[in-house]
């Protein structure tokens, strides 16, 4: 599935909800039932820098698709992480280093989220990106390790 039509199935799926209370609850939900990361990735490097709450991301590059893992140690942040990671999970660097991400603003995440959760679910998709455009040229040199 190519991250457009993952942003879209996550847009869908949030929007057909009534009110803000539900998909907040189904937000919430979603980080509730992601799998937990594990400790050994709790560490400060794998911090995401610029979220006011702890978010961990641990990024590998398998069969040429990135594979995404990460957690929070706030709920409604947890569920935001879960979002993130199902929209870039299984995508190569390149579509994830590329892709829009208008879906946050179809979701209305930036107009009913604080500043500064809202800064911090950029930062997460930042270090997504960040992460792309490393393996991409690590792959260009022949390596994919980071």
């Amino acid at each position: 599935m190519s991250i457009a039509e993952q942003q879209q199935r996550v847009v869908d799926e949030l929007s057909a909800l009534a009110d803000w209370k539900e998909r907040y609850r189904a937000i919430i939900q979603k980080g509730r039932q992601m799998p937990p990361l594990d400790p050994k990735f709790r560490e400060d490097r794998y911090k995401v820098r610029g979220c006011q709450s702890q978010v961990w991301l641990h990024a590998t590059l398998k069969d040429g698709v990135l594979e995404l893992h990460a957690d929070s140690d706030a709920e409604i942040v947890r569920g935001l992480v879960a979002i993130v990671v199902e929209v870039f999970n299984h995508t190569t660097p390149t579509e994830a280093a590329s892709a829009p991400i208008d879906f946050v603003d179809r979701l209305g995440l930036s107009s009913n989220l604080s500043q500064t959760r809202s800064n911090g679910l950029m930062a997460m998709i930042k270090q997504i990106r960040l992460t792309a455009v490393a393996y991409n040229a690590l792959s260009a040199r022949g390596t994919t390790t980071a």
